[in-house]
């Protein structure tokens, strides 16, 4: 069998997502794909309703209990529709009629939630880092907080611009996290949580599932309008089977959990991602010619954000990055400038190859 290498013989994926997966769990998929366990059929054809296929929803859920040590008191979904399907499903999942909810404006995809949410509930905006352009994070005591909230919502890590929350306080209402672009990537207290949610794309495999951890207090029954698919306790009750679940993409984030637990867990991970970010962190902060807007205190290990400050020669390091096999660099649509995304599957040598490019591009320009 000819090797499949995650670095594709020196190029590296740096996209937001889909982001690259590692090379043992593309090899498998590959030798699968024709024969999953000796069924004599692809995983692609397995009835989700099956024996073997239960056994593997199991197996996964299992994987990511450990993993995150999540209490007993919490079930695991697995559900479709992406983390954004979930800005319009929490308020009609968690929130009784009338009720309204925090939010914390911490960026690009907290306000992407915000603006969902306000469709279903009134929204309290308890902090916002547009104060400061959204280069620093305001701090859990001066968030303004509605006691009477049906959740508090957060974003874990910004992807677009490069914030990240370094601790998760404990509130008086349920503590709702999109934790899509940093899940698995560090350790978590769950029990924190009245929800974490996060989509599969970036740390946890290929796109197409959105993972949900809801308490088991939090889960009621769905409300008039509702589509029963749609709704956390039916989905619970029905393990996510109530209708059929993204089945591949499950099984890619099964591998993917045991190439995590084999690797030290996320503990490990959160190593890994300290390492990868302070390399890049460190060159930037050490140049004349690059610079990162973030607060230190606030910056993403995961989304690395940064501009040129001849912001004119942006194309230009974009397409000569392109050309060296780093792919993916230009920043959100949204934002602009230039993003490294450092999702678990990056190896450092990944970094070590941006690091140098931008260093010999200094050179020639600077």
């Amino acid at each position: 069998m000819a090797c499949i290498c995650s670095e594709r013989s020196g190029h590296y994926n740096f996209a937001a997502g889909p982001a690259m997966l590692p090379s043992e769990v593309l090899a498998q998929i590959r030798e699968e794909m024709l024969d999953w366990r000796g069924s004599g059929f692809s995983i692609l054809e397995q009835p989700f309703t099956g024996a073997a296929f239960r056994q593997l929803m199991a197996e996964t859920e299992a994987d990511l209990r450990a993993l995150l040590a999540i209490p007993s008191n919490y079930r695991v979904l697995f559900m479709q529709g992406g983390a954004s399907a979930q800005f319009g499903l929490l308020p009609l999942n968690l929130l009784r009629s009338g009720q309204g909810a925090d939010y914390l404006e911490s960026g690009h995809w907290a306000r992407k939630a915000i603006a969902e949410g306000r469709r279903h509930a009134p929204v309290n905006i308890i902090a916002s880092a547009a104060d400061q352009n959204f280069t620093a994070l305001s701090s859990p005591e001066h968030w303004q907080l509605d006691p009477l909230a049906g959740y508090c919502h957060i974003t874990s890590n910004e992807t677009a611009n490069g914030l990240q929350l370094q601790a998760f306080p404990v509130l008086p209402v349920p503590l709702v996290v999109d934790m899509t672009s940093d899940f698995l990537t560090r350790p978590v207290p769950v029990e924190r949580f009245g929800v974490i949610y996060a989509s599969t794309q970036k740390n946890l495999g290929a796109a197409g599932l959105c993972v949900v951890i809801v308490r088991d207090d939090l889960l009621q029954a769905p409300p008039a309008g509702l589509p029963a698919a749609f709704s956390y306790a039916v989905q619970a009750e029905q393990q996510s089977r109530l209708n059929t679940p993204p089945t591949f993409t499950l099984y890619v984030a099964a591998l993917m959990l045991r190439w995590i637990k084999q690797r030290g867990g996320t503990e490990a991970m959160a190593l890994a991602a300290r390492q990868r970010s302070t390399q890049l962190y460190r060159y930037i902060d050490g140049s004349d010619f690059y610079h990162c807007p973030q607060k230190i205190q606030d910056r993403s290990s995961i989304n690395v954000c940064f501009r040129l400050t001849d912001a004119g020669l942006t194309d230009i390091f974009l397409a000569q990055a392109e050309q060296r096999g780093l792919t993916h660099l230009r920043g959100h649509a949204a934002i602009g400038g230039v993003r490294a995304s450092l999702y678990n599957a990056m190896p450092l040598s990944g970094v070590q190859q941006l690091v140098d490019f931008m260093a010999d591009f200094e050179r020639h320009h600077g």
